[in-house]
């Protein structure tokens, strides 16, 4: 750490949250936090590629952001689908910001679960990350500001104690992917770290609808409430952009505290 300025960039601090001719990919980008991402990437003037299944809720998405979003529908669990984003993506010959999304979530305990069930949560929220890196690391190799942002979860940290233990395990998994990937692409200027959500408002949560669900949140946030959708945007942002060019292998999370008691 040092306070010597006379070497150091000049930038005003608004230019380094700015990601104006960058290109970022976005997975399950259909709706919640992933068409929130999207838009914020956008907003800050990057390039974006958004993929997710429903390829209508895509095109809403692409209509209300205008220029600079291309839309890519498929099933991110599909081999071929991802083969076709990496070729998608090296026909324009770059790939700055990769924000892996795409997930589901299990239910119930483990013995009351299906062989097929476990594996879907491990091909989607695992599976697909490690592949799209894979397919993807000569593009992010190139760039000279990449930056990879894998979605994992509070209970990628801690556990949601009785049920989805798929969820859990590759979540889990994704926090310690996030810290290898790091390690092998940090020498050659990839940033990757995960950003871990508490419970925001999604499709997933039920956009925190219920009451007695809600109100479980704030009793056990520090900050005794639950968040608006617009809170994310700014780790989001920092993790993509030359605001963190500093951060690698960070797993930063978003949870009021949550996961600190």
């Amino acid at each position: 750490m040092t306070d010597d300025t006379s070497t150091s960039d000049n930038r005003l601090p608004d230019v380094r949250w700015r990601l104006d001719g960058r290109v970022a990919l976005v997975t399950g980008a259909s709706s919640g936090l992933g068409a929130r991402f999207a838009r914020v990437l956008h907003q800050a003037g990057a390039n974006v590629l958004v993929t997710a299944r429903r390829g209508e809720r895509l095109g809403e998405l692409a209509s209300e952001c205008g220029e600079r979003i291309e839309t890519m529908p498929g099933d991110i669990t599909d081999a071929r689908h991802r083969q076709a984003l990496a070729e998608r993506l090296q026909s324009r010959g770059r790939l700055d910001v990769l924000v892996n999304n795409a997930g589901i979530s299990d239910e119930g305990p483990i013995e009351e679960q299906s062989l097929d069930e476990l594996r879907q949560v491990i091909e989607t929220n695992l599976i697909s990350v490690m592949d799209l890196c894979r397919l993807l690391a000569p593009l992010l190799l190139a760039s000279p500001v990449a930056s990879v942002i894998n979605i994992a979860s509070i209970f990628g940290v801690v556990s949601s104690r009785g049920r989805m233990a798929g969820y859990n395990a590759t979540k889990g998994a994704v926090v310690n992917l996030t810290r290898q990937l790091a390690a092998q692409w940090g020498d050659r200027g990839v940033r990757v770290n995960a950003l871990a959500p508490g419970f925001f408002p999604s499709e997933m949560t039920g956009f925190l609808a219920d009451e007695r669900f809600a109100q479980s949140i704030k009793e056990r946030t520090l900050l005794n409430r639950t968040p608006a959708l617009e809170e994310i945007d700014g780790p989001l942002l920092f993790l993509a952009s030359d605001a963190s060019s500093y951060v690698t292998g960070h797993i930063l999370v978003v949870d009021a505290g949550w996961t600190a008691v």
